[in-house]
C-alpha cells in the first residue's frame, strides 16, 4: 500500500475527530488537502463562494451539533478571509479547526507572492495557532490543535504549506487517543459551602442566565423554585431558559424587556449562571453577586464578585440545590412577576395597532407571523442589527428550536452563512435565515451555495433599504443619519435568477401565504419582505447619557415595542401569584 502523505494523514485525523465536512474555497496551496478529501468518502468538501462564509458555516455547524467542524482557506488572501467568521466561532465557544494553507515552506520570510503569517495572524481569535513546517510534526500537532478546540471550546488554526502537505507522512507516527467531548466540571467543596451560606443568608435572590445554562433547564427551574427566585436572561440565554419558565422576568441588556433589570437590582443576592453578559452598566453595584462559569477567565471580568464559582452550571446546581434551605416566602418573586407582566402590557400596544394593514409592513408583525408559522424544531440564524431585536422579542423558544447569531462578536452578514452550516448539519430540519438587507447583500454571493447544493434554507429578508441599527445609534447620539441608506434590487427576482424560489411581499395580506409557500418549497427559498424603516420610536429628547453605546435610559425608551407571545407567558405566570 502506498505511503500516506501529510495531507492524507491530516484528513484521516479530522475524520477520526468526527469532522464530516470542510468548508472552503480551493486554491493552489490547499490543493493537496482538497485532493485527499476528494479521495475520502468519510468527509465532504463544501465549496462556498467566500471564505468568510466557510468560517461562519463551520461555527454554526459546531454550535448545532456540539461536534468539531472544519473550514479552510488557501494561502494569503484566501485564509485571511476566514478571520471574521473565526472570531465569531471563537467568541461563541464553537469548536472549529481552521486550516490556513501557506506558501512554499522555503519561501516563508522572503516576501513571496501572497505571503502572510497565518500562525501569527489568527492567534487573537484562537486557542491554538501553529505552523506545520516539517512532516515529523504530524500528527501530534494536529491532535493538539483538535484537543484545544474541543477541550477549551473555540478555534484552533493549523497553518500548512502546500509543499509540506504533499510530502510523505512519518512512518508509524504515533496516533494518540483523541478527546472528542468535554467533561462536566464540578466546583470544589469549599466553593459549594460558601455559595450555600450566601444563599441561605439572603432574603431575595435573583438568577440571571446565559448560554452556559444549555442543558441545565431542569436544574435551573428546580433551583429557582427552591429559592423563589425570579429568573432573567441575556440574549444568548433566551433559547435555553425562557421556555416553560414560571419564574421568567424577561431579558436585560440593550434589547431588554420586562422586569429583568429591576429583578437584578432589587435583590440581596444576584447569581449569574453561565453568562458573560458584556454590559456592566446593566448590572448592579450595590448587591452581593455570585458568578458560576465553566470558563474561569470570565469570572469577575464584568462586575465585582462576592464569590466566583468555577464549574458547569448543571453540575453546580445539582450539588447546591439539595443543600440550600427552601425559601418560605415568594413575595419578592411575585412582585417581580407582576412588574414583568405590567411592563409587557405597557409596551405591547406600540406596534400592534392595525399591523395587518400597515404598509410598509411592520417588521414586528413579520417576526410574529414567522414565529407562528415556523416549525417547532426550526433553527433560526439571525443577522446582527435590527433582526436581533425582532428575534429577541418575537421568536418563541420551546426547548427544540435553536436561535444562533453573532451575539458576542456582532458581525454583519452572519445569518446566511450560519444557515448554510446549520442546514448541512441536518438537511431534514427547517432552517431560517432572518436576514437584514444590509447583511444579506454583504455576502449575497453565497446564496448561490444554497442553489448549488440544493440546501432548503429559507431566507426571510427584512428589507427596509437601510442600516437601521446604525441609523438608530446615530440618532440616539444626536447625529444626523448618514451613509445608512441602501438602494436595493428586487431580491426575490435575484433569487429566481439564481435558480431558487423567490417571492416579494409588499402588503401584510401577502405575508402568511408567502411564508407558507416558501416553507413548503423543497429547495432554497427567499421571501423579500418590504418593511418599515421607521419601525422603532426615537426618544423625544436626547441626553448626554444616551450618547455612548445606548445608555440604559436610551435603550429603555428606544427599544420599547411589541414582545410577541411573551406577554401571554407573563400573563400565564401571574396565575401563580396569590391574589389579595
Amino acid at each position: 500500500m502506498a505511503r500516506q502523505n501529510v495531507a492524507e494523514q491530516f484528513v484521516d485525523l479530522l475524520v477520526r475527530a468526527g469532522v464530516e465536512r470542510m468548508y472552503g474555497v480551493v486554491g493552489d496551496s490547499l490543493n493537496p488537502v482538497v485532493d485527499a478529501i476528494r479521495r475520502t468518502s468519510a468527509i465532504d468538501w463544501i465549496q462556498v463562494r467566500h471564505e468568510e462564509t466557510a468560517a461562519f458555516a463551520a461555527g454554526a455547524e459546531a454550535q448545532i451539533t456540539g461536534r468539531l467542524a472544519a473550514c479552510a482557506g488557501s494561502c494569503g488572501p484566501g485564509n485571511l478571509h476566514l478571520i471574521n467568521g473565526l472570531y465569531d466561532a471563537h467568541r461563541s465557544m464553537a469548536p472549529v479547526l481552521a486550516l490556513a494553507s501557506q506558501i512554499p515552506s522555503g519561501e516563508i520570510g522572503l516576501g513571496y507572492f501572497q505571503e502572510t503569517h497565518p500562525d501569527q495572524l489568527f492567534r487573537e481569535c484562537s486557542h491554538y495557532s501553529e505552523l506545520i513546517s516539517n512532516p515529523r510534526q504530524m500528527p501530534r500537532l494536529l491532535q493538539t490543535a483538535i484537543q484545544h478546540a474541543i477541550g477549551l471550546g473555540g478555534v484552533s488554526v493549523v497553518s500548512l504549506p502546500g509543499d509540506v502537505a504533499s510530502q510523505p507522512a512519518p512512518v508509524k507516527a504515533a496516533e494518540n487517543a483523541l478527546v472528542t467531548s468535554r467533561p462536566s466540571v464540578r466546583p470544589g467543596d469549599a466553593e459549594i459551602d460558601r455559595l450555600v451560606r450566601l444563599i441561605d443568608d439572603a432574603d431575595r435572590v435573583t438568577l440571571f442566565c446565559g448560554s452556559g445554562t444549555a442543558g441545565a433547564h431542569a436544574e435551573v427551574m428546580a433551583f429557582a423554585e427552591r429559592l423563589k427566585a425570579p429568573v432573567g436572561h441575556a440574549l444568548r440565554g433566551k433559547e435555553w431558559i425562557q421556555y416553560d419558565n414560571p419564574y421568567d422576568v424577561g431579558m436585560s441588556g440593550l434589547l431588554g424587556y420586562g422586569a429583568a433589570y429591576e429583578a437584578t437590582h432589587e435583590c440581596d443576592l444576584l447569581i449569574l449562571l453561565g453568562t458573560d453578559f458584556p454590559y456592566n452598566a446593566f448590572l448592579p453595584d450595590d448587591v452581593k453577586i455570585v458568578q458560576v462559569d465553566i470558563r474561569p477567565e470570565r469570572l469577575g471580568r464584568r462586575s465585582r464578585l462576592d464569590l466566583a464559582v468555577w464549574g458547569d452550571v448543571r453540575e453546580t446546581l445539582r450539588c447546591v440545590t439539595p443543600r440550600v434551605r427552601a425559601k418560605a416566602g415568594r413575595k419578592f418573586l411575585d412582585r417581580m412577576l407582576k412588574k414583568h407582566a405590567d411592563a409587557l402590557e405597557g409596551v405591547i400596544k406600540a406596534y400592534t395597532r392595525k399591523v395587518d394593514k400597515h404598509v410598509p409592513l411592520h417588521p414586528e408583525y413579520v417576526a410574529s407571523v414567522l414565529d407562528d408559522l415556523a416549525a417547532d424544531d426550526a433553527v433560526f440564524a439571525v443577522d446582527t442589527g435590527m433582526c436581533n431585536v425582532w428575534a429577541a422579542r418575537y421568536l418563541s423558544p420551546n426547548g427544540r428550536r435553536r436561535i444562533i447569531g453573532s451575539f458576542s462578536h456582532g458581525s454583519m452578514a452572519n445569518a446566511l452563512p450560519q444557515a448554510i452550516g446549520a442546514q448541512f448539519a441536518d438537511r431534514g430540519r427547517q432552517v431560517v435565515s432572518m436576514s437584514g438587507d444590509g447583511g444579506f447583500a454583504m455576502l449575497m454571493g453565497d446564496f448561490l451555495t444554497l442553489v448549488q447544493y440544493d440546501l432548503p434554507v429559507k431566507v426571510v429578508l427584512f428589507n427596509n433599504s437601510a442600516l437601521s441599527m446604525v441609523e438608530l445609534e446615530m440618532l440616539v447620539a444626536g447625529l444626523p443619519s448618514f451613509g445608512t441608506t441602501n438602494v436595493n434590487p428586487d431580491f426575490a427576482a435575484v433569487a429566481r435568477a439564481c435558480g431558487a424560489y423567490g417571492v416579494r411581499v409588499e402588503k401584510p395580506r401577502q405575508l402568511a401565504g408567502a411564508l407558507k409557500d416558501a416553507f413548503r418549497h423543497r429547495g432554497p427559498a427567499l421571501v423579500d419582505v418590504v418593511t418599515d424603516p421607521n419601525a422603532l420610536s426615537i426618544p423625544p429628547k436626547i441626553s448626554a447619557e444616551m450618547v455612548t453605546g445606548f445608555a440604559l435610559s436610551a435603550s429603555k425608551i428606544v427599544l420599547d415595542g411589541g414582545v410577541g407571545r411573551m406577554v401571554q407567558m407573563a400573563r400565564s405566570n401571574l396565575r401563580n401569584v396569590p391574589r389579595p
